[in-house]
């Protein structure tokens, strides 16, 4: 197919041997041979298919920069299309820095379970993750424009998109900092280092305590304890106001139409909160992954284990990241989609 030349195909061309001017209509793929070497350097940069860098190649007249713009080009229409379609499935990657006091869990999304056992996608994965801790970002859009090297995370993300042919996306991140302590963390479903279904990172505070391995030891039993027990809060004094006043609500109601006195009411309330603050915050929680025969509640359990330490215990803060999670997922009637075929 012939295109008119740009300045900087022209003086390729000339390169090359080419007398046209600009203005000329030339065929590109005349104006080099393209070298093996060369589709090799694109697909290593780029990760797309030996044809696909050869076309584009020859679209670039052997230029290595202009290739990987027309690949990169090609890579964002093809993400374009994909990008209305339902990404649920993927991995979860949790990591920190060396220190253990910054931790990162991040979420990539694909449309089926396929892609995400792909070794391509857990090492792009990853390499987000290395990426996120080497330039200690602190949001998912910071994340998604940070250098990955020689491109953004955003656009090899879209290049990942070409390469598999389904929908993939960045979905989020989180950053949880401790001052003098460590940061726990823990995968579930387990693919890769660091890379799972589930992915957990609790700030463990640890105040005079120089035994950090065994502050590490316990955030991670913490971490645990979140991925199994999935609590929304932190404590009691983090429960969201409205949430809490429309289950004080319910809960009045509920009493009122067993028929229990007024007077009564507030103190049953009262007494249904504390199960609903065991259920949902974490330092109320038992701890389902203690070391101990009789399991103590959270808040409990790190006074005991700070002071066995010679310190001061305290979970400042928490993340929980299950893959897909909050995502409405497409289901598909086969019954229907046969039925259709059919009656073709």
């Amino acid at each position: 197919m012939a295109m008119r030349v740009s300045t900087r195909l022209f003086s390729h061309a000339l390169r090359q041997g080419h007398a046209a001017s600009p203005t000329s209509t030339l065929h590109v793929r005349h104006f080099a041979k393209v070298s093996m070497s060369a589709i090799k350097d694109l697909r290593a940069k780029t990760g797309t298919g030996i044809s696909d860098c050869k076309a584009a190649l020859d679209e670039a007249g052997g230029d290595l920069d202009v290739a990987y713009e027309v690949l990169r080009k090609k890579g964002l229409a093809s993400a374009a299309k994909k990008a209305g379609r339902t990404a649920a499935e993927g991995l979860v990657v949790v990591t920190r820095s060396a220190d253990l006091r910054t931790g990162f869990v991040i979420e990539v999304n694909s449309e089926t379970d396929f892609v995400s056992r792909n070794e391509a996608f857990v090492n792009m994965v990853q390499s987000i993750a290395e990426c996120a801790v080497s330039q200690d970002v602190s949001s998912t859009e910071e994340l998604r424009s940070a250098q990955l090297g020689d491109a953004r995370v955003d656009d090899t993300v879209t290049a990942m998109v070409a390469k598999m042919g389904e929908n993939i996306t960045l979905r989020r991140m989180e950053r949880i900092t401790v001052d003098e302590g460590v940061i726990g963390m823990y995968v579930h479903n387990k693919f890769a280092e660091g890379v799972g279904r589930l992915g957990v990172l609790v700030a463990l505070q640890a105040e005079g305590i120089s035994a950090l391995d065994e502050v590490d030891s316990l955030a991670g039993r913490l971490a645990m304890h979140v991925a199994a027990a999935s609590p929304r809060y932190l404590d009691r004094s983090s429960v969201d106001m409205t949430e809490l006043e429309k289950e004080r609500e319910i809960l009045a109601d509920e009493a009122r139409a067993a028929g229990k006195k007024e007077e009564f009411v507030d103190k049953i309330v009262t007494g249904r909160l504390n199960k609903f603050y065991q259920e949902f915050c974490l330092l109320d929680q038992t701890h389902m992954a203690s070391d101990e025969e009789q399991p103590p509640v959270i808040n409990k359990y790190l006074t005991n284990k700070g002071k066995a330490l010679g310190g001061k215990l305290t979970a400042t803060s928490f993340v929980r990241f299950a893959c897909g999670e909050g995502i409405e997922k497409e289901e598909t009637d086969y019954a229907a989609e046969v039925a259709a075929m059919a009656s073709q």
